[in-house]
């Protein structure tokens, strides 16, 4: 990862047969999105006196946000309807919290 901010990339203008393409014509994909995502989020950390490590830190937090966002959407994969929708109410195999 180099300390350079790169261009940013609009998604919604890339189609599935386009591929985004780097400063050396090689592939970037969504690597390249990734790499600028985690440079920004770095950045700010630092910029905010926020660690990047440790129990508190950036990397702490963005865990517990993916592990809660994947478990949110098991949950609701498994269930068969979204949280607070009416259609799970009473249905013996609901979201009870």
């Amino acid at each position: 990862m180099t300390d350079q901010a790169a261009e940013p990339v609009d998604l919604d203008s890339v189609t599935d047969e386009e591929q985004l393409v780097d400063d050396d014509g090689a592939q970037a994909g969504l690597d390249a999105v990734d790499e600028q995502l985690i440079a920004q989020l770095a950045g700010r950390a630092r910029a905010n006196g926020l660690d990047l490590t440790g129990e508190n830190g950036l990397l702490a937090q963005l865990t517990k946000r993916v592990l809660e966002s994947a478990l949110e959407g098991e949950i609701t994969d498994h269930l068969g309807y979204q949280a607070h929708d009416p259609a799970g109410r009473n249905g013996g195999n609901s979201r009870n919290g």
